[in-house]
């Protein structure tokens, strides 16, 4: 078995941006990562983002994924990264097993950063496991990785910043994008995103669901219903749109299953989107030496992920005697930059979700 300092459960922008950090102060780390190659979410965004020049403002999410690449790249004397591997156990002697090729081994690690992102939701109607459906998710990693369309005519299903975001990058490949309906009753992503989708046509229905969908093998037609402001399907309105794709973008869950073999604390906190651990203001859960950054400790932008990925990658070298040269000075910058990006109205949600977790609500 071997024996490491620091190990990585996630090659996305927290778990490479910790490792990177991390490899600053001097700690070496192993990067654990089920698929073929790190990036995570990153990979299939082909869109710019917002934030600030320090984190990667007008930069495509592909462009901001070799960028962190790079910086591993450039420490990979301090930083392994194992792919295609999957953590099948993690235990409370800090030992993790893991299955790479179909060959199983162990580490043993002084600190953990579980960085392992989230899954998407999905949606309860009827034939909702007819061949057309897909979660957004699949859709960016159909275009935008592997170069296939979904279909030629999608209904989108969510207004957030990924359904609209997807919604444009679906037209932008010659698809024709029927609607999107939202659920709400206004829409959930920022402005800028929607303008675009509605100057090339798209109506977003707000207050609306899907019903059903129909079809014999694949997806034909999908019908839609509106709701009142208590989520209560209004009889009488239903709609029949043909289509032969529909693509849902209802929000991301926490992906903190493996940290159910843990004995830490977790809470349910619907504003952070599920199940999260418990943490403290460095990103430790209530268990010594493990640690979370990234969507498995509240949904947010892949820019939050970064910052909160450095953030624990700097506090854990610390904590095993590796200080950065500039520790002060870059957790002070890195705590401002978390500050200023869940300081707008999209950040409401966040900053209460944590205040709820942390039990500040109560006192």
């Amino acid at each position: 078995m071997r024996k490491v300092d620091f190990v990585i459960i996630g090659g996305g922008p927290a778990g490479l941006s910790a490792a990177h950090k991390a490899a600053e102060a001097g700690l070496s780390s192993v990067v654990i990562e089920r698929d073929d190659k790190v990036g995570g979410q990153l990979v299939k965004q082909t869109h710019m983002f917002f934030g600030s020049k320090k984190q990667y403002a007008k930069t495509r999410g592909i462009d901001i994924a070799n960028i962190l690449i790079g910086h591993c790249k450039a420490h990979d004397d301090l930083i392994e990264i194992m792919t295609n591997t999957t953590v099948t156990g993690l235990y409370d002697d800090y030992i993790l097993t893991l299955l790479t090729d179909d060959v199983y081994h162990k580490i043993e690690a002084k600190a953990i950063l579980v960085a392992s992102g989230a899954s998407e939701k999905f949606m309860l109607f009827e034939n909702n496991d007819l061949p057309g459906i897909y979660g957004a998710g699949a859709v960016q990693t159909l275009m935008n990785v592997y170069g296939v369309l979904p279909g030629e005519e999608v209904v989108m299903v969510g207004s957030g910043n990924i359904g609209l975001i997807v919604s444009y990058q679906l037209l932008q490949a010659g698809v024709r994008v029927k609607m999107v309906i939202e659920a709400a009753s206004q829409i959930g992503g920022y402005k800028v995103h929607a303008s675009k989708i509605k100057r090339l046509g798209v109506d977003i229905l707000t207050n609306h669901t899907v019903k059903r969908a129909i079809g014999d093998d694949t997806l034909q037609k999908v019908e839609i219903v509106e709701v009142d402001d208590q989520w209560n399907m209004i009889e009488g309105t239903e709609k029949i749109i043909e289509c032969d794709a529909l693509c849902i973008s209802v929000g991301l869950s926490p992906l903190s299953t493996i940290l159910g073999m843990l004995p830490v604390k977790m809470k349910y906190v619907g504003k952070l989107g599920g199940n999260v651990p418990v943490i403290d203001y460095h990103h430790e859960t209530t268990m010594n030496n493990i640690f979370v950054a990234g969507d498995v400790c509240g949904v947010e932008e892949a820019s939050s992920a970064i910052v909160e990925g450095s953030i624990a990658g700097l506090f854990i070298a610390n904590r095993l005697g590796y200080k950065h040269p500039e520790y002060e000075k870059e957790m002070n910058d890195l705590t401002q930059q978390l500050e200023n990006l869940r300081s707008g109205p999209f950040g409401v949600k966040t900053v209460e979700g944590l205040r709820e977790l942390r039990g500040e609500n109560d006192v």
